[in-house]
Formats: structure tokens, C-alpha cells, sequence
């Protein structure tokens, strides 16, 4: 979809469902129907109805009626694309099934693979459910147009929108939650989540000083021995849908349990907590707990707002569940474990063994940087748009602000 550019979707009848928080799907069907297609929307909650293009349709119904209804309304507007924000969600994955079923093109959109600069826009299905080749041959063998990856242009610090687009989001599916009132969302849906995006901030300030000086102990005093675990948003589906685990906290147990047991004396383990989860929780005492039983409190770090690609630049290995920030690993060359299904995890980028093995295994460890440069390519040019969700780049041919 990302390769043939939005005017691949001339002539469609395009319905959009589910978007991101904020006014994206809106100022997206100003593109497509720019690009001559006929698009349809529907809301499910206050949120969606605020921020949906005019003549959008309501579902007020359940769960149970949604299949009916999503049936119904594909036949009657003979849509051909369904377009959606997340694969996971309840009502996606109905409407998935069944417009799967019906021959009808799915295009997923999602936070990007490549960041800070980039979106995914996937056929079918993302992360776990990516149709991308899981095997290092296909890269390998790879022929690319280097000349279809145009030069990117940087979106720029996204938080203050994607915090005023939810404080809106949240209060509309508040007051229109009589309309509503079957929706059941992923996560609490009332304005009071604004509540943490503030309390987000104001911990931002507050880690700042309390871990002054903590990035210049990690990369003088104890470059390349120390292990860096980056935490996910604890409701992210790469967590519930593509792991094993039941949750952030079992995922860093077992790795605090298996660096304890396994890892050389002398090494670290510093967790990084994901700052789009800062406002919401707070693992510090439950990781004292751990180290404490495990007899590892001089070796464990727990930290926030540390810079990313220098802790990853001087880190000895990296050990995630699927988060994105495994490429950047990949990038600055840090051995990399994974411990769930990510689009990366292949011979000659990851390492493929044991966690217990990954420990001491890590220091021997070589990324193939021919292989993550195909890699990184085939992505960018397939199935990644130049943009945001939250904050349009400056261009005039897009209402969206993305650089297909």
C-alpha cells in the first residue's frame, strides 16, 4: 500500500474505521478523497464522532451486533478497503475476520517500526500479524531501488499534541456516553485520563533531577557492562497478543530472575521504563521486591528519561519483548534478545539462543549490518509513511502532513 502512494486508492470505496487519538483520520479521508476515492467512517465512541469527517456513521450498538452491522454496511456501500488503527482492538478484530473473509483489502495503520520519523501502513495485519518475511534469505537476495526511499523529513517533539489530542478524545467519549453507552474501550475512556498525561509531565520534571547524572555514570564507568531492558506501554497488544507474557511486570521478572541466576558478576541491568506509560505507572517498589529476593540490589537500575541511542550505543546487549526500539539496537550494533514475536527477530540481527545464554553469549555477538541495511529498506519503502499521527509535516499537497 506505502509503495503505490495514496493515489492507489483512486476509484476505491474506501471505510475508515477506528483512527489514532486526534483529528488524523479526519484530515486522511480529505486525502484520499482528494486522490479520488469515496470514503465512509464510523464512530464508535464520542472521541471518534468528535474528530470524524462530516457524514460519518454512528454504531451505538454491542459487540454482538457489530459483525451484523459491519456485514451489512460493507454490502450495502460496496467497500472494497477497510482501513483501521490497531488490529488488536475488539471491533478490528471482528471487522478484520469478516472483511478478510469477503475479499476485501485491510490496510492497518500503527505507531511506526522506524522512528522517531515514520507511521506503519501494512496490508492485512502488523507486528505479529505483519505479512513482512520473517526469513533472512529474502533480504538477503534482496535487489532494492534506492532511489524509491525519498529523503525524510523529521516531525519533531509529538508529545503536547498527542496529549491535547487525548484530553479532546477522552472528554467527548465522556459526554456523549449516552450515545454510546455499549462502547467498551482498551484502556478506561473519561476525561480524567488527562490526569495522567499531566502527572506524566510533572514526573518528566521530577526525574530529571532525581537521576541527574545517572547517563554519565552508565556510559563512563560502566560502558558495555551493563544490560539495558526497554519497558512497553503495559496495554500495548505487542505485549498482550504477540508474547507470552501476562503482563510488563511477569516479562521483567523473568528477566530480573534470569540475569540474577545467569549473567556475570560484574555486569548491570537497567530498566527503562517507556515515557508514554510514565503518567500511568510506577514499577519502582515491585522491582525492589525482585532485586531484594534475588539478591541483586547493587546491580539493578531502574530509570526514565535517559537518552535512548546513548544508552543503547553503550550498552553490552539489549533484552525486549517486541518493541521497536529493537531496531535501534540493531542500529547502533548492541547484541539484541527478543522474547516475543517482533518483525526483526531473525538470524544475523538478533541473537537466537537461550536468555539464560544470552548473558555471557552477548559480548560474542555480531549484527550483520549488510542484512539491517536490506532490512531496514525493504521497511521503509513498503510499509512505512514519513509523518505523524499527531503533528503534520509542512506539506501542501497533504492535508494529513505525511510524505508518502
Amino acid at each position: 500500500m506505502v509503495s503505490f502512494g495514496i493515489e492507489s486508492f483512486k476509484n476505491k470505496r474506501v471505510l475508515m474505521l477506528q483512527g489514532p487519538v486526534g483529528p488524523f483520520f479526519k484530515r486522511l479521508a480529505q486525502d484520499l478523497e482528494n486522490s479520488g476515492a469515496e470514503v465512509f467512517k464510523i464512530n464508535f465512541n464520542g472521541g471518534d464522532w468528535f474528530f470524524s469527517p462530516e457524514g460519518s456513521i454512528d454504531f451505538s450498538g454491542n459487540a454482538q451486533e457489530w459483525p451484523d452491522f459491519f456485514s451489512t454496511f460493507l454490502e450495502q456501500h460496496r467497500i472494497d478497503t477497510v482501513i483501521l488503527f490497531g488490529d488488536c482492538r475488539e471491533y478490528h478484530r471482528l471487522a478484520h475476520a469478516i472483511a478478510h473473509v469477503n475479499g476485501i483489502e485491510i490496510g492497518v495503520f500503527e505507531e511506526g517500526y522506524v522512528r522517531p520519523d515514520y507511521i506503519t501502513f501494512e496490508s492485512f495485519g502488523v507486528n505479529g500479524f505483519s505479512q513482512l518475511p520473517r526469513n533472512r534469505e529474502f533480504y538477503d537476495t534482496l535487489e532494492q531501488d534506492k532511489s524509491a526511499i525519498v529523503k525524510t523529513i523529521p516531525v519533531g517533539n509529538t508529545f503536547y499534541y498527542a496529549a491535547w489530542w487525548a484530553f479532546l478524545y477522552y472528554l467527548f467519549s465522556a459526554l456523549m456516553f449516552p450515545r454510546f453507552r455499549h462502547y467498551r474501550h482498551h484502556r478506561p475512556l473519561n476525561p480524567w485520563q488527562v490526569t495522567y498525561w499531566i502527572r506524566a509531565v510533572w514526573r518528566k520534571w521530577l526525574y530529571r533531577m532525581t537521576e541527574s547524572g545517572v547517563q554519565e555514570f552508565l556510559v563512563t564507568q560502566t560502558h558495555k557492562r551493563y544490560f539495558l531492558v526497554p519497558l512497553q506501554i503495559s496495554t500495548d497488544a505487542q505485549v498482550c497478543e504477540h508474547s507470552s507474557y501476562s503482563s510488563v511486570e511477569n516479562f521483567f521478572e523473568r528477566v530480573i530472575g534470569s540475569f540474577a541466576a545467569h549473567a556475570p558478576k560484574e555486569t548491570l541491568l537497567v530498566i527503562k521504563h517507556h515515557p508514554l506509560d510514565r503518567g500511568y505507572h510506577d514499577y519502582a517498589s515491585l522491582i525492589e521486591r525482585m532485586v531484594t529476593y534475588y539478591g541483586v540490589n547493587a546491580r539493578v537500575l531502574y530509570v526514565h528519561d535517559q537518552h535512548l541511542p546513548t544508552l543503547l550505543e553503550h550498552a553490552l546487549g539489549v533484552v525486549l519483548i517486541n518493541s521497536t526500539v529493537g531496531l535501534s539496537a540493531i542500529h547502533h550494533n548492541t547484541p539484541l534478545k527478543v522474547c516475543g514475536t517482533a518483525i526483526y527477530d531473525m538470524a544475523g540481527l538478533t541473537y537466537q539462543g537461550e536468555l539464560e545464554d544470552f548473558w555471557n553469549d552477548a559480548p560474542s555477538f555480531i549484527v550483520d549490518k549488510k542484512l539491517y541495511e536490506q532490512f531496514k529498506g525493504y521497511v521503509i519503502n513498503q510499509k512505512q509513511i514519513n509523518g505523524s499521527f499527531y503533528r503534520r509535516l509542512d506539506i501542501a499537497s497533504s492535508v494529513s502532513g505525511l510524505q508518502w
